[in-house]
């Protein structure tokens, strides 16, 4: 038994009555990754036919908290509420770079003093960064926060997986991976045969493991097959703040520069410059609407050298400036 099991499955033994699992609401949160954590819980009840897990709804103060698509789930509770919990998941989408409620922050310290086990989903993880309460862990974070995050915190240990359980901390990357996570924690604390049930009740067909990738691999998600092209691209995407030579490019995909500026005109429908150009670009765009950073910072991060370069691509590829796109009521509010 590895350390983070037995963190989970001695509180269970010692346990009277069933877990209490708080699920703080962040505004704009993801409803599909709520959805995903706290459905297995449900299942699990049903299933075994016990009140094996009871749940509870908390907002920052108290009121209904907003799903990002605009549905509101009403609180039975308020952030620094006294209510016990086992454990509380924070869920966050949008934006959860620009949350700052230090009463939440300071909730969340607490809860950890007092060894309850706190989770992240989606953004979540996001707002135990800003609680402090993530040193010392590993961790994952929904791969559309993963830049900004890591030019906020660049020492902490983020993963790119779908979900970590790491002792009394447990993240997940959002969407449908809480599902799997929660399939972990009910193996662990319940057995596998009740977690098989739940996430057969479920149509999984296929339970992934937490190390698993968050994104579809560039072959699908790009819909080519070429594998010197999607050598290229993978390398490419993995630097954009130190951009590669179209020639080191092309000596890694075994081909002239020629030749591979026709397998991106071929396959892709643009060069290869404008292709990591929009790589570059979309990674800006990124780290402007989730992270304080400067636009002159925004565009070294990016590959750029200078803001007027960095502003002329920018307002080429998306219509606007790189300071609109931070304005109180530009692109991101619209």
């Amino acid at each position: 038994m590895t350390a983070s099991d037995a963190s989970l499955t001695m509180s269970d033994k010692d346990r009277e009555g069933p877990a209490h699992v708080g699920f703080l609401l962040i505004p704009d949160f993801a409803l599909l990754a709520y959805a995903s954590a706290v459905e297995p819980l449900r299942a699990a009840n049903r299933l075994s036919g016990r009140a094996l897990y009871r749940w509870s709804h908390i907002s920052i103060d108290g009121t209904p908290a907003p799903a990002s698509n605009g549905i509101s789930i009403d609180a039975d509770c308020g952030v620094g509420n006294e209510m016990r919990f086992d454990y509380v998941f924070v869920c966050a989408g949008g934006n959860p770079a620009g949350f700052q409620h230090p009463p939440t922050f300071g909730w969340l310290r607490q809860l950890a003093r007092r060894g309850v086990k706190l989770g992240g989903i989606s953004g979540g993880p996001y707002v135990l960064a800003r609680a402090n309460v993530l040193s010392g862990y590993r961790f994952t974070i929904h791969w559309e926060h993963a830049p900004a995050f890591l030019e906020d915190y660049p020492d902490l240990d983020l993963r790119r997986s779908l979900y970590e359980i790491d002792r009394d901390r447990l993240t997940s990357s959002g969407g449908t991976a809480p599902l799997d996570m929660m399939h972990a924690v009910i193996a662990r604390e319940h057995g596998s045969a009740l977690a098989i049930a739940v996430s057969e009740w479920f149509l999984q067909t296929h339970v992934r493991q937490g190390e698993g990738p968050q994104r579809m691999p560039l072959r699908e998600r790009l819909g080519i097959s070429h594998a010197p092209l999607l050598r290229v691209v993978g390398r490419m995407e993995q630097n954009l703040e130190n951009p590669l030579s179209r020639e080191e490019l092309a000596r890694m995909a075994g081909v002239s520069l020629r030749q591979l500026e026709r397998l991106f005109r071929l396959h892709l429908g643009r060069s290869l410059g404008e292709h990591y150009l929009a790589l570059r670009l979309e990674r800006a765009r990124d780290l402007l609407r989730q992270t304080s950073l400067s636009v002159l910072e925004t565009g070294l991060a990016c590959g750029f050298t200078s803001a007027s370069h960095f502003s002329r691509a920018y307002r080429g590829r998306f219509g606007h400036s790189p300071r609109t796109e931070r304005a109180p009521h530009g692109p991101l509010w619209r």
